[in-house]
């Protein structure tokens, strides 16, 4: 009978240290929970911060990409980044016919490659206070620190701070930005 009884305890303790370890890896965004086990697309669709940005990844054809298995980072700007563009912008980009343009502004907001932000500071750090990296359409955004925040700096000269770093996916890791990032045109 103590075995049977060590053999519940012991399974108990496994499930709720799984538990555990599964809480402290999802991360709320946009009222949502992102669950490391569930891909890009399946975590963003739940987050009511990024309806834009999902709206835009559907008009792009890139619903299946980002379900791929990467690994992808992707810096996902929120709803009030989208907002900051000239009015009419979204609009404009997510008809048929500007889906080039769309799908080139959203692969510049992507990595090819997981990385977390304890790799992205490394990178700032060996760098001597930049790093740069190149996204999945080949332009470069580059990375630097203003205090304890990432801040992404486009071929523009436009800026945008990461907000909500390392939500793990099971195909990546995404990290949220205040602004929308723009490749050089």
């Amino acid at each position: 009978m103590m075995k049977f009884s060590s053999f519940i305890f012991a399974m108990c303790t496994l499930i709720f240290a799984n538990t555990e370890i599964t809480a402290q890896d999802t991360k709320m965004v946009g009222g949502a929970a992102m669950y490391p086990t569930k891909n890009i697309v399946e975590n963003a669709v739940n987050s009511k911060d990024h309806t834009t940005l999902v709206a835009a990844v559907k008009a792009a054809g890139l619903v299946e990409t980002l379900q791929s298995a990467g690994p992808f980072t992707v810096f996902a700007p929120d709803n009030a980044a989208f907002e900051k563009l000239p009015k009419g912008t979204v609009e404009t980009l997510v008809k048929p016919e500007n889906k080039t343009t769309l799908t080139g502004i959203l692969t510049y907001h992507v990595l090819a490659g997981k990385f977390d932000s304890k790799s992205i500071v490394a990178a700032i750090k060996k760098g001597n206070g930049t790093a740069t990296f190149t996204t999945v359409v080949g332009g470069k955004l580059k990375a630097s620190q203003k205090g304890k925040d990432v801040i992404l700096t486009d071929e523009n000269g436009g800026t945008s701070k990461v907000t909500i770093a390392d939500v793990y996916q099971s195909n990546g890791v995404i990290h949220v930005i205040d602004s929308v990032v723009l490749p050089k045109s």
